[in-house]
This record gives structure tokens, C-alpha cells and sequence, in this order.
């Protein structure tokens, strides 16, 4: 008879392939041209087995989130390499290997710096200036509902984003990678054979995941603006320093974005299905159907990270 088990054990869909992170190594399953399955490790040493109380609620999270951000982002990278997704840029490289690789560390560089700017501009500085606007048109009668406003229109960037990309046929590929990734963790916590058959049957919507963290983020940011603003109301009139003190407070949002989601991967009740309702209806979008192929990658990187002899972890 099968038996559920509870497990820590999370993924990332990446180009052509899976990372599963487990309790104690990460692998990488991609696959091949050649339609074989690479399997390949990135080693990890989280900073919180050095110091301790980074393990404490919501430390613990913004730990997570930037560690994730970090293996996430070598792994994506290992995986366009081992796909053979980058062959085309391969083999238009200029013989002189050492200037380009300065030149792409410089490159990548400058455009995360970018990213990071954009962000900000985004999903702070644009929501507030929108209602500063949209507000004194309306002759300032708005002035209670700022942070939800905000909210609604951080959300709407977010969705919109989202569904633009996923008309892009790399996009959809790792959105249905994304699929697989899930269906094979419901699979193992269901206790059944890690096989294509019995991952296929299981569902595709999962509480731990990416992007009901990310939504998760924007709804906390909401409720803690709400309560900033009702302390110090002087802040709607600066914007400059609304959007700094959006920036300090990130950490914390992370922080507590990472709770509910571990909450929600640890317990099912009332209160859980409403924390993760809307993560998993944002799910529709960036969690597709997988085909056997996908999941037969999936069940590879996921082999590789169950702990031997362990039922529960």
C-alpha cells in the first residue's frame, strides 16, 4: 500500500530540463540533441548550516529566495549549454575566448543591474506615481485606498507579463517542463512508483511553488504598505521616500512570502486552501501539460535527490 510522505523537496523548470533540490544535494536532469537525458550536480552549502539563526521565521525565507535566485540562475545556464540551446551563439564565437567572456560577464552584469531598475520602477515607483496621478484627478477622495490601489496595479504588471511570455515557444516549453516538475513531486508524496504513467495522472497545480511565492509577495507587500501608510501618513506625499522605504521593506515581504508558502506545503485546511488559492490560479498560466518526454526528465532529477531509505523527510 502506498504512503504519503511530507518532503522539502522543491524544483525549478529550466531550458529543456529539471533541477530538483533535495534535502541534501541538487540535481540537474536536460534533455540532449541527441534525445538522451544529461544528468549533472550543482553543489550547494547553504550559508544557514554556517550561521544558525538565518534559520529563524522569515530570515530563513529572504536566505532562500536569494540562494534560489543564485543556483537557479547557474542552473539555467548549465541547462541551455547541456540542450544544446546555445549552439548557434557557440559557434559564432570570436576565437579570442578570453576577451569574450569578459565582454558577456560585462554584458550580464549591465543587464541585471538593468533588471533590477526596471523592477523598481515597475513595481514600486510606477504603481505610486499612477495613483498620484489617477488621485488628484479624482480630487484626492482616493487617498484611503493608495496601498490597495498600488497592489491592484503591481498584480496587473505581474499578470500581464506572464501571459505575454508564455506565447513564446521557449517560454511554453519550460512552462510545460514546469508541469512535469510538479507532477512528479505530487507523484513521490503520494507514495506511488515514480514512473511516466503514475506522474501523468497526478495534477499540475502545486501550494510550493515559484510563482505562488511571487503572488503571495505582491498580496503581503499590499497589507504591510496598508499598515506603513496608516502609521506614518505623511509618506503618500513623498514619493521618493515611499518608494526607498519599499525597497527596505522587500526583505521582510520575502521573508513572510516564504512562511505562507511553507505553511501552505506543510498542512491542508481551510486556512491554507485560502493562503494558496491565488498562487494556484496564477498556476493556469505558468504551469502547463507536460508530454512523457518531460516527465521521464523530471522522474530522472528527482530519482537523484530522495534520500535513501528515508520515507519521510
Amino acid at each position: 500500500m502506498s504512503k504519503c510522505k511530507m518532503t522539502s523537496i522543491g524544483g525549478q523548470a529550466l531550458i529543456e530540463g529539471i533541477m530538483m533540490r533535495g534535502p541534501k544535494k541538487q540535481a540537474l536532469a536536460v534533455r540532449t540533441k541527441d534525445n538522451n537525458i544529461d544528468i549533472s550536480f550543482i553543489e550547494f552549502k547553504s550559508i544557514k548550516e554556517k550561521y544558525k539563526f538565518l534559520n529563524l521565521p522569515v530570515l530563513r525565507g529572504v536566505v532562500n529566495f536569494i540562494e534560489s535566485m543564485v543556483h537557479g540562475y547557474k542552473a539555467m545556464m548549465l541547462s541551455a549549454e547541456k540542450s544544446g540551446y546555445l549552439d548557434e551563439e557557440e559557434s559564432q564565437k570570436p576565437k579570442n575566448e578570453t576577451k569574450e567572456k569578459v565582454i558577456m560577464s560585462a554584458v550580464m552584469t549591465v543587464a541585471t543591474v538593468l533588471g533590477v531598475i526596471l523592477s523598481v520602477v515597475l513595481f514600486i515607483y510606477l504603481p505610486s506615481l499612477a495613483f498620484k496621478g489617477i488621485n488628484y484627478i479624482a480630487g484626492g477622495v482616493l487617498s484611503g485606498w493608495q496601498s490597495f490601489f498600488e497592489g491592484f496595479i503591481k498584480i496587473l504588471i505581474f499578470l500581464g507579463y506572464m501571459i505575454a511570455v508564455s506565447f513564446m515557444k521557449d517560454i511554453d516549453r519550460v512552462f510545460r517542463y514546469h508541469g512535469a516538475e510538479h507532477k512528479t513531486i505530487f507523484c513521490y508524496e503520494a507514495g506511488l512508483e515514480l514512473n511516466v504513467e503514475n506522474v501523468r495522472k497526478q495534477g499540475r497545480f502545486h501550494p510550493r511553488c515559484g510563482t505562488s511565492f511571487m503572488i503571495l509577495m505582491l498580496l503581503v507587500s499590499i497589507f504591510i504598505t496598508f499598515i506603513i501608510d496608516s502609521i506614518f501618513p505623511v509618506l503618500k506625499t513623498i514619493l521618493w521616500l515611499r518608494t526607498l522605504i519599499k525597497i527596505l521593506l522587500l526583505p521582510i515581504i520575502c521573508g513572510i512570502g516564504y512562511e505562507l508558502i511553507k505553511l501552505c506545503g506543510k498542512h491542508n485546511n481551510i486556512l491554507t486552501k485560502i493562503v494558496a488559492a491565488p498562487g494556484l490560479w496564477i498556476q493556469r498560466i505558468t504551469v502547463k501539460e507536460p508530454d512523457d518526454s518531460m516527465i521521464e526528465v523530471a522522474i530522472a532529477a528527482m530519482n537523484e535527490v530522495i534520500p535513501e531509505n528515508e520515507d519521510v523527510l
